[in-house]
């Protein structure tokens, strides 16, 4: 079904998933469709290839072959295909292939590498915006491009195009968000990490793009709902437990303790990533943390 942006605006929680591999580095089909129905049984939206899933490690083909076999499946949520890299026309090739299979969304990376100010950054989202009628959310997530987005580009884009969906902040800073929303009050703002959810709702969030629920779809919405409507009753250990999916690039942490409760049969990820960066005393914590989790309100 197509997804009017109202539609995809009811959905709280759009969950970056992981890409599953074989230990040879094959993307695992039968595990990525059973990630998807779990995702779609909790009624969290569907962010395919971002960078938790890895999406810059793999070759557009293998891309298009991830999006052509999901947005396949009979589920109940929406797919967003991340885009992210620095070459304009592979950017618009892909987004130009993934409106042919029927994407609900893209997420639009800022470009990493060049370090483009206000006015580069401008004309790269517009560019793009302009290549698709499909609904859009920018991403600004410094730690990884190595730029921070200027506030007006986001205001700009949100005053030119209908088909912007928002703005996923991932900057770790608060005050920055707030620079968001000076910007463009009315902008809709999607948190981009899982350690300050309570805080970007408090400033007005309507939704949150979210590692931990690869490993745990349930009680992240459900964390979610309690900020929304009950903040007494948050979990308290919330915090330092997903903090733990990131004590090694993202996603290892992650695929490591969906390995150990048997989501995923193999951890397997691709350089420059390397599963010797998780330290052991990582996954123990992050398997007490998943007893914790599964204790809470059980």
């Amino acid at each position: 079904m197509a997804y009017s942006m109202n539609e995809l605006h009811e959905f709280p929680i759009w969950t970056a998933l992981i890409t599953p591999f074989f230990e040879d580095g094959r993307i695992d089909f039968e595990t990525l469709e059973q990630l998807v129905m779990t995702q779609s049984k909790a009624g969290n939206g569907l962010l395919l290839l971002g960078s938790t899933g890895e999406g810059l490690n793999i070759p557009l083909e293998q891309k298009k072959a991830v999006i052509s076999f999901c947005t396949r499946l009979d589920i109940e949520v929406p797919i967003m295909a991340g885009l992210g890299g620095f070459l304009l026309e592979e950017q618009l090739h892909f987004m130009h292939y993934c409106d042919g299979e029927g994407v609900d969304a893209f997420l639009l990376v800022a470009p990493i590498y060049a370090k483009p100010k206000k006015e580069g950054q401008l004309a790269w989202f517009s560019h793009l915006m302009k290549a698709t009628k499909t609904p859009c959310m920018l991403y600004n997530v410094p730690s990884r491009t190595g730029i921070h987005m200027d506030p007006e580009v986001p205001a700009h884009i949100f005053a030119t195009f209908p088909h912007y969906l928002g703005l996923k902040e991932a900057s770790g800073n608060l005050d920055h968000v707030r620079a968001f929303k000076a910007a463009a009050p009315k902008s809709p703002l999607y948190c981009g990490d899982d350690n300050l959810i309570k805080e970007f709702v408090a400033e007005g969030a309507i939704g949150h793009v979210s590692v931990a629920s690869n490993v745990w779809p349930e009680k992240t919405h459900h964390y979610w709902k309690l900020c929304t409507l009950d903040p007494s009753k948050l979990l308290k250990e919330w915090v330092p437990i997903v903090d733990t999916l990131f004590h090694a690039p993202s996603p290892i942490p992650a695929k490591a303790i969906m390995q150990h409760k048997g989501q995923i049969p193999s951890a397997h990820v691709r350089l420059p990533l390397d599963v010797n960066d998780l330290q052991p005393e990582t996954l123990q914590t992050l398997i007490e943390a998943d007893k914790t989790l599964q204790d809470w309100e059980s």
